[in-house]
Order: C-alpha cells, then structure tokens, then sequence
C-alpha cells in the first residue's frame, strides 16, 4: 500500500528526521576527551531536542496564553525539560521524538479514517448543463432554476432533482441509498441529485432548486450530525478536562511525598515526569469521537442518514418500535384487489368506475384506471361532478355514473347498498340514465395499498435484535389496520387515529419503557411530523417522505425499506460496543502503565511507546465501525432480512 503524507504530516515527519540524525550525532560525540565537554554535550542534546520539539513548545505557549493549560502538549514540555533539569538529557530528546513519532501515527490513522467517511459522502456535484436557447451551459447548480431542462451524460453524476423528459438510462443510487443494483429510469422517472447517469444520454426538468434538492439536505444532515453529540463523548470531554488537572497534581505529589521521606529527589521526580507522559488521554480524545463518527458513515454507506451521535446512542437502546402504516409499512401506492359486481360482469363494473374516475387526481381513482388497462376515451364522458371525500358524478356514454363512499352513492341514487365489511377501501358504484332515473347498485370494489416486500422479514429482524415490542398507530380503518398487523405479526394496533391521537399514544406508550429504554417512531408523512418529534428517536422514510416528517426525524431511511430499521439497531449497538472497548481498554492500560510508572518499572521511552500504541489500537478499533455493514453481509445476514450494502 502506497502511503500518502499531507503537507502537516511532511513537516512533522522532516522534524522527527532532523532530530533523530542529531540526536544519533550527539549520542557518537566523544564528550570526554573535549574541553567544556558538559556543556558541549548538553549543547548537542538541546539542539536534537530543538529540532524535533520545537513545534511542541511553541504549541503548548499559545495553548497556556489562552487558558488551555493542561493538554499533551504542555504535559510532553514539562515532562521532557524536567528530564534535562535532572541531566538526562538523552532521555529528554529521545521522548520528545517519540512522541512525534506517536503524534504522526496517530494523525495519519484519524486522517486516513476521515477521508474514509467523507469519501461515502462525495456525492456534491460540481457542475450542471443547462439547455438555454437550444444550447447547453456549464454552470454551477446553485444558478439553475426549477422548471430548466439539464442535459446528464453517461458516467455522470445528476446534479440535481428532476423528471426525466427526454433519453432512458440505468442509474447508480449505490451512494444515496446503499443499493448496489442499478435502477431502470425511463421518460417521467423522477431522478435524485447524487445518483450517477450509467448508461444514455438524459434530459432532466428540475424539480427543486439546488439548497432543496436531495444532495444537499444529504450534505447539510451530514454536516450537523457531529454538532449533536452522544452522552457518551460529552463524558469523555468532561472527563479529560479534570483527568489531566488530577494527573499533574499526582505527579507532584510523587516527585514531592517520597522525596521528603527518602531523599531521593532525582529517582521520584523522574518517575513523576514519567508520569506524566503516560498521563496524556489522546487514545480516549480521539478514538471516541471517531467510533461515533464511523458508526455515522456506516450507516450513511447504507442509505441510512444519522442526524448525530446522540441518536446513534439512543437507537442502541431501542426497546419498543412504533410505526405508522400507509407509506411505511406499506407502499403507499393504491390497487385494485378485489371486484364485486351486482347485475353487470366484472369488467363492465371497473370500466364504468374507471371512466367516471378518468378526471380525479385522487390515488383511489389512478388505481381504477390503472386496474382497467385500456386507453380511456374521455370524449365519451360528459358532465362530471365530484364531491371532495365523497364521490364523483359523470355521464359515461350516456349513462349517469355514481362512484364513492357507500353514503354519497347511496344518497346521489335513493337506493339501499350493502355496506361491505372486510379490510381495504371501498368503492361502491351506481348506474342510471342520464336524468338520473332508475338508478341501481352495480356493485363495489375493493383498494388496497400493498405490503412492502421487506415488511414481513423487517419485523422478524427486529424481534432478532431484542425489540420487545411492536406497535403500529394509523389514521386507517379497523379492519384494514388489523389485517395489516396480522399479516406482519405486529404485537398491537391502533386504528382510526388522527396526528393527535398518535402523539398522545406515543406519549403513552413511552411510559411502558424501561428506565434505559427507548421508544423509536417510524412515519413517512407530514402528519407524523409531531408523533417523531415526539419519540426518543424518530425514524422518517426519505424516498416517499415528506419534507416535514424528514425534518422533524432524527434518522432517515433513504430508501424507505423497513429493513434497514434493525439494521440501523446493529449498526448503533455495534458502534457503542467499540466505543465502550476504547473507554475500557485505553483506561486499563492507562492505569497499568501509571502505576508501572510510579513504582520505576517503566521508563520514560517505554512510556510513550505504551502510550503511542494504546492511541493507535483505539484509534484502528474506531475505524472497525465504519465497515460494520460489510461484516454483516459477508455472514450473509443482510439478504436473509432484506438488506443491502
């Protein structure tokens, strides 16, 4: 592997260099057969000390004018000069170059970490053709406005959200959502900015402006997600801020206390300065934040966008999962699953229901059309009415349609309709003349939306991952709800809510949690905005989700697939067993080492190579979440439960 320095780790590595070949000369020199051969000797050891050291010095000063006293920098000074204060001042340089030694292995470790992650995220595009005038502009996407036309070539990344008008292609969402198999985008698809053009040549009409479009609230999710730090890093800065305080106190105490008593003022005040170079907590500073950091571009990896290290905590602690329905745990697209007819065959039924529909927007209605198949002649209807939540009225070949609720047709064509009582949405229909006369039932038809694929396996998942509790909280009728938490095995259901309702339940059932548990809330639309605010964690559905519920959500699933909800619990749950290593392990060794310090078993350089290593395991041990989501599918566990790296 071929190592690539930054131009701060050349420097660093140029000083380490410079003070080890003069430390090497000072260490040959033949002091004792020089005049002034003591002073020579000190001269010589100050300079490789100087050489290498220099930078350490200067930073701790300007550290100690502004307050921040005690960090590893003025920790290393006194250490190392107290080293030349008692004449040992081989010892001195050698720790100071140590040290650097330790400080570049661990700034190249942090570094190569990072650009790990960021590269997950490099989906910013550079630069957007725009059609102006028949031809086309390089521009930046910022200046693009919503309703230009953009020209994406194959190889390129979308800049920005659109619909395509023009060319059909294959495209790389692997960056957005974690899937690796392409998608089929043909003439009307809707495209996400930071997907990648695979194949033909497409034209796209911008749907959003740049600061709105899908890359950007990726970035800007991103970019926030280390302001919202976990308990768990606030603890370790808490806990360096009186840690080294209490370490230097130590330290004196050590070099003092024992010196009284025997006399042996050189041997515990070099076994204090020894002290304190183990004393410097840069395994537990660094390596914490990083775990955390992983376990984000973990999950970002897998289309799974955390808002902060805080919620990464909170979902390793999930205990009770509550989700809504529509658009959740089903897909939210309407279609016909059941045909009733009454005195007309089942095709006349759907081809009246649909023709009547062909004006309405409405789900319900593309849901008909879709069913019937077949090209609508719309000149053949006439005279449409529509009642907002009720019904439409139209003239369809010279009969008079009624299409609606069971209330508004029956209402609409004075005729008793039997009420159906099974789950789904019904569409009942009525025929007569065009005065209205003589009108009867012709039977209903049965909407329903569709389970998800990966709704089924995504429950059993998270009953795997110590889910103690399922509940799902809808808007929808009795017997839809029941006979959707049926088909899913869910624990308990909550039909007929309003937005209110689903808070007020979610409140509730918060309360049945443990002491240490957590209430996650899984929702898509702008009514479940309040209900994931509400929830310890809040988890919206990216894809289909709506602007509201994504910004009120603290976890977004990019891809709106239930089964990446157990695998953000695996996710989180592995991230702080990492970092719970780091703590325990950096702590332990930390410990040990001090005391071997302070009995003289350990030696200052012993001391820092101890150090350095801890640093560097800690640091390599963080690094392991950030590929968490390969471990899983190379033990084949994602396909068994739907996910997808």
């Amino acid at each position: 592997m071929k190592i690539k320095f930054s131009k701060k780790q050349k420097k660093l590595l140029c000083r380490i260099i410079a003070g080890a070949v003069m430390l090497i000369a000072a260490l040959l020199i033949p002091y004792d057969a020089l005049p002034y051969g003591g002073m020579i000797r000190f001269a010589a050891f100050l300079a490789a000390y100087l050489a290498a050291g220099s930078g350490v010095l200067i930073k701790a000063g300007r550290n100690i004018l502004r307050g921040q006293v005690f960090d590893e920098n003025f920790l290393m000074c006194i250490a190392t000069i107290g080293a030349f204060a008692i004449g040992e001042y081989a010892e001195g340089a050698e720790v100071m170059i140590f040290y650097l030694i330790g400080e570049l292995f661990e700034n190249y470790a942090v570094s190569r970490s990072r650009s790990s992650i960021g590269s997950l995220m490099d989906i910013r595009p550079d630069s957007a053709n725009v059609i102006r005038d028949g031809e086309i502009v390089n521009v930046s996407p910022e200046e693009v406005a919503v309703g230009e036309l953009i020209s994406v070539s194959p190889g390129e990344r979308v800049p920005l959200d659109g619909v395509i008008e023009k060319g059909r292609t294959m495209l790389d969402t692997s960056a957005l959502t974690g899937e690796s198999v392409p998608r089929e985008a043909d003439i009307g698809s809707e495209v996400l900015s930071g997907c990648i053009n695979m194949s033909g040549l497409i034209e796209l009409r911008v749907s959003r402006e740049y600061s709105q479009s899908t890359v950007s609230r990726i970035l800007k999710l991103v970019e926030e997600s280390s302001s919202n730090k976990a308990k768990t890093e606030n603890f370790i800065t808490r806990f360096a801020s009186y840690y080294t305080p209490a370490v230097v106190i130590g330290a004196v105490l050590l070099a003092v206390i024992p010196s009284l008593v025997t006399g042996e003022w050189s041997v515990w005040v070099y076994r204090a300065l020894t002290f304190l170079v183990i004393s410097c907590p840069c395994a537990l500073v660094i390596s914490v934040p990083l775990g955390f950091f992983g376990g984000i571009g973990a999950a970002s990896r897998n289309g799974i966008l955390i808002k902060g290290g805080n919620y990464l905590e909170a979902m390793s602690r999930a205990e009770m999962i509550v989700t809504d329905k529509t658009g959740t745990l089903t897909k939210g697209t309407f279609s016909v699953t059941g045909i009733y007819p009454e005195g007309v065959s089942s095709d006349e039924l759907l081809r009246y229901a649909a023709y009547a529909e062909s004006y309405s927007s409405h789900p319900i209605s593309a849901s008909l059309r879709r069913a019937y198949g077949l090209d609508i002649d719309v000149s053949e209807v006439t005279d449409v009415s529509e009642q907002s939540g009720g019904g439409v009225c139209a003239n369809v070949g010279g009969k008079r349609v009624i299409v609606g609720k069971r209330t508004y047709v029956s209402e609409k064509c004075g005729c008793d309709i039997p009420a159906y009582e099974g789950a789904g949405t019904v569409v009942y229909a009525a025929l007569g003349d065009t005065e209205n006369v003589g009108s009867r039932y012709i039977g209903s038809i049965i909407i329903s939306d569709e389970i998800k694929e990966d709704a089924v396996s995504a429950i059993a998942a998270m009953r795997s991952c110590g889910i103690r509790k399922t509940v799902m909280l809808t808007g929808d009728t009795k017997a839809a709800a029941r006979e959707t938490a049926e088909k899913l095995g869910i624990d308990e259901v909550y039909p007929e809510l309003l937005p209110d309702g689903k808070t007020e339940h979610t409140a509730e059932l918060k309360k049945q949690c443990s002491k240490n548990g957590r209430l996650i809330f899984v929702g898509d639309g702008i009514n479940d905005a309040p209900v994931l605010a509400c929830a310890d964690v809040g988890i919206a559905m990216g894809a289909m989700g709506s602007d509201a519920a994504i910004e009120a959500a603290d976890i977004v699933i990019m891809d709106d697939k239930l089964s990446k909800i157990p695998l953000a619990i695996d996710i989180s749950r592995n991230t702080m067993a990492i970092v719970t290593q780091n703590i325990v392990f950096s702590l332990s060794i930390k410990a040990l080492i001090l005391l071997f310090g302070a009995l003289g078993i350990t030696g200052m350089q012993a001391a820092v190579f101890a150090d350095v290593g801890v640093a560097v395991l800690a640091i390599c041990n963080s690094v392991r979440a950030l590929y968490y989501g390969r471990k899983l599918q190379k033990k084949e566990m994602l396909p068994e439960v739907g996910f997808e790296t």
